[in-house]
């Protein structure tokens, strides 16, 4: 249509555990919403337009009784620029020692990036990353 703009603004993620996915996100920095803990809806801002929204697995099906979750591996992943290869270390190292389930070490990646993941509560993978090198 003429004069529809369409842009990115959203990316939602079921979670079984709404407090633990909350504060599995504060602590890596993002401004969750203080006391929504026991909500079936959160969103939040992510800077640029963008947000991040949880919904608990009834939310979801309140709206599509026939929901099922995926199988065989994930469907989305985030990612989080650290800055440098210092960051995704000392965030990698953090996270995990607040209990948080690493998943894959920080390494070097052949694209030029210091990587490590992260596992949130509901299994979704959260990459660490931050360029080798800066020009």
């Amino acid at each position: 249509m003429v004069g529809m703009e369409i842009r990115f603004a959203l990316v939602e993620l079921v979670v079984a555990d709404m407090a633990a996915s909350l504060a599995f996100y504060r602590a890596l920095g993002l401004e969750v919403p203080d006391g929504a803990e026991g909500e079936p809806h959160v969103d939040f801002d992510l800077g640029g337009g963008s947000r991040l929204a949880l919904d608990t697995i009834d939310t979801i099906r309140s709206m599509d009784p026939a929901w099922q979750p995926a199988e065989g591996g994930h469907k989305v992943a985030l990612a989080f620029d650290c800055g440098t290869p210092e960051g995704v270390d000392s965030a990698y190292a953090r996270m995990v020692g607040e209990g948080h389930e690493g998943h894959l070490e920080p390494w070097d990646a052949f694209w030029g990036h210091r990587y490590a993941v992260l596992h949130d509560p509901d299994g979704n993978p959260v990459d660490l990353f931050a360029p080798l090198a800066t020009s």
